[in-house]
């Protein structure tokens, strides 16, 4: 058994190619809890400024560039601390931890996944970040699709 570390397989380099585009940032009751918090107002008054209903689940709003209407041009996310889940969790979406083809068409989009990596080195990092940092969802009523992965299949590919 080797002691060598495992390759790094991502990198954010806080790009904010993953802030674009309409639609997609779910904001799940336990996403709500933290970043309301994070900002000091109500939850209500979060998905009032902040959100809106898309598919029947809340939704950060987009800005007028097509961002997400937290991202700062340069600076990032200006909620880096209270973000959700699945900010927090790309790129180890279940496509690409579970679809070698989603996965490079990821790599082509986000330059924080190393170029040469191996598919089944990435998926496995990816589904012990997302367990280690508790970004696992299991609800799709109110929770990000992305992040509802059948961990038994994972564990036996």
């Amino acid at each position: 058994m080797s002691n060598a570390p495992e390759p790094t397989v991502f990198t954010c380099r806080m790009c904010g190619h993953c802030c674009t585009g309409r639609g997609g940032i779910v904001v799940s009751p336990r996403d709500l809890e933290r970043l309301a918090a994070h900002m000091g107002l109500p939850p209500e008054t979060v998905l009032e400024r902040y959100c809106e209903r898309m598919g029947g689940k809340w939704q950060v709003r987009c800005g007028e560039d097509g961002n997400c209407i937290f991202f700062r041009e340069g600076k990032g996310c200006s909620v880096h601390e209270g973000k959700p889940a699945i900010c927090r969790a790309w790129p180890f979406f279940r496509g690409n931890l579970e679809d070698p083809l989603s996965w490079e068409l990821a790599k082509d989009f986000c330059p924080g996944i190393v170029p040469d990596a191996d598919h089944a080195d990435f998926a496995a990092q990816g589904l012990r970040y997302l367990r280690e940092n508790d970004l696992l969802a299991q609800d799709p009523r109110c929770e990000a699709n992305a992040l509802i992965i059948n961990t038994t299949a994972a564990q036996n590919s």
